[in-house]
């Protein structure tokens, strides 16, 4: 019995001696663990300072980004837009439309801080401002990571620490709840996925966003009061939308629009152009010749073409040792950087016959777009018909149908024809006719109809059409000329071409067109056109 004593105490002590040595030895190497850890953390930490002290001069894009409303150049009616949907006591969602470049985020940030100042505003001082991408936010079917409307982190992946070993989902805010109280901003919201648009439009309408989980049980004591409220009641989302996008209206779900007031910023003309790149040469701390400036805006698009392209000719200046950006300096740049040409069509000095001024919307602003008609008497009935110039095929998606229909442009040039021949007692096809749309604008829509009746007109009889002239209006085949789109941004596009006198459809006339600097003629029929234009009527030529 003795050794079967001894034997049992000899065990115990080195079955104690094993379990010490085992815990001491993953003691030892828990504080070796926690040394090693907490000195890569040192290091990182130091490696982190130092690439903070780094510091790369301030881009000039940054100098130059407005501070105050007041500085957002060419907008003042989008400002004023902008401001009487967003600093009222009942700000609205709202969608910005316009090219790139023109100061659409720097407006909604700056928006936002006037709310903030305004009196009655419900933002407060605090009100946050999240800007996201639309073009880049990640979007996952399985909802395990949606920075946009949130997740749920399940206790089954990696990294879900103490809740996850307990067996408690935990959800992870996104952009909507991280703006309540404020502004989410949505650039290029156009791009969004379509899943997530329709998430956003229910945040909208809901004000609250609400995640789930197959984790979750209301029944489990274990969750926390406020993961159970979260399931429950939802994350707060109270915020107000302002989305910007390059693509125009129509391209947007509808459901997003009827929800939002839109607001259009113009693109930016030569002389606004000419202000930023100014402002862009005295942030480079460089003098600059006027005509420095003035050569920016001939081939500049947008404010960042002109502050990058005098960022350049600044760096050009100062490798020469120079303290002047010169005009050979911006043309260098133009050259260097493939820049294109601002399209800038110009009314001719003189009329010419068959020659006319048609008016069109290219992008998000008004130009002239010249139509030329050429006209030749031929054999009876063996004349021809061509149009050149780019005249544009409409495409129509309807669900998963795709239809493909004549151009406007096209049709209105044959509803000219016919009226034409109508009310002119005219055979056109006695002669050979030739209309060509040039300026390498696409064409479409049917506004250009007065301005080819003219054109042709203008050619059959051989009489020179006035070149201070710009008309736009639909015909119709009875002789009417019918109310078009646009006719603000086509007569500001008539003014800055130099027209003095703008025909438009009698039913587009607004009041405030009477501060414009040009002459408006309002008219219900062709034959008010030819009145204007050559002091003539269908009624004199047919007499004649």
């Amino acid at each position: 019995m003795e050794i079967l004593a001894a034997v049992v105490i000899i065990s115990q002590l080195v079955f104690t001696v094993i379990a010490g040595a085992y815990f001491y030895g993953a003691l030892k190497a828990q504080r070796s663990g926690k040394m090693v850890g907490s000195l890569e953390s040192s290091k990182e930490m130091e490696r982190m300072k130092k690439m903070r002290e780094i510091r790369l001069t301030t881009p000039l894009s940054e100098k130059t980004r407005p501070q105050k409303l007041e500085q957002i150049v060419g907008q003042e009616d989008g400002i004023k837009a902008l401001r009487a949907a967003f600093c009222g006591k009942n700000p609205q969602h709202i969608i910005i439309y316009g090219p790139p470049g023109i100061g659409k985020t720097a407006a909604a940030r700056l928006m936002l801080e006037e709310a903030k100042r305004t009196y009655g505003s419900p933002f407060t001082m605090d009100a946050p401002f999240i800007e996201m991408d639309a073009t880049t936010l990640r979007f996952d079917e399985r909802s395990i990571a949606d920075p946009l409307m949130g997740s749920v982190h399940d206790p089954i992946y990696q990294g879900a620490g103490a809740y996850g070993a307990a067996g408690v989902p935990q959800p992870k805010e996104g952009a909507v709840t991280k703006a309540h109280g404020g502004v989410l901003f949505m650039d290029e919201i156009g791009e969004l996925h379509p899943i997530q648009m329709n998430k956003l439009l229910k945040v909208l309408e809901d004000r609250r966003v609400f995640l789930s989980s197959s984790y979750y049980s209301s029944e489990n004591k274990s969750i926390p009061k406020h993961i159970h409220d979260v399931f429950q009641n939802g994350l707060p989302a109270d915020f107000r939308l302002v989305g910007a996008t390059t693509r125009s209206p129509e391209e947007l779900p509808l459901a997003l629009r009827s929800r939002c007031t839109e607001i259009y910023f113009d693109g930016l003309k030569k002389c606004h152009i000419k202000q930023i790149a100014q402002e862009a040469a005295k942030s480079t701390d460089m003098g600059c010749e006027i005509d420095a400036a003035e050569k920016v805006t001939c081939f500049a698009a947008n404010g960042r073409d002109a502050v990058n392209i005098m960022q350049t000719a600044a760096s050009v200046a100062g490798m020469e040792e120079r303290k002047e950006i010169r005009v050979e300096d911006i043309e260098w740049v133009v050259q260097s950087g493939r820049y294109s040409p601002r399209m800038d069509i110009k009314v001719a000095k003189e009329g010419e016959v068959g020659s006319v001024n048609g008016l069109a919307v290219c992008g998000s602003g008004g130009t002239i777009l010249p139509i030329e008609a050429w006209a030749k008497k031929v054999e009876k009935g063996c004349g021809e018909l061509k149009v050149t110039g780019i005249v544009e095929e409409e495409e129509i998606k309807n669900g998963q149908h795709t239809m493909k229909r004549k151009s406007t442009a096209s049709s209105s040039v044959s509803s000219v024809i016919t009226v034409f021949c109508r009310e002119l007692n005219v055979d056109i096809r006695d002669y050979d006719v030739h209309i060509n749309f040039t300026g390498g604008v696409p064409v479409d829509g049917p506004s250009a109809g007065a301005a080819i009746f003219s054109a042709l007109y203008s050619a059959v009889n051989q009489k020179i059409m006035p070149s201070d002239i710009a008309m736009t209006g639909e015909v119709s085949i009875c002789g009417r000329v019918l109310p078009v789109g646009g006719v603000p941004m086509k007569i500001e596009g008539a003014i800055e071409a130099g027209a003095k006198r703008v025909i438009i459809p009698r039913e587009n006339y607004q009041t405030n067109f009477s501060s414009m600097d040009v002459e408006i003629l309002c008219v219900n029929t062709l034959d008010e056109v030819l009145g204007i234009c050559f002091g003539e009527t269908s009624e004199a030529v047919l007499t004649a």
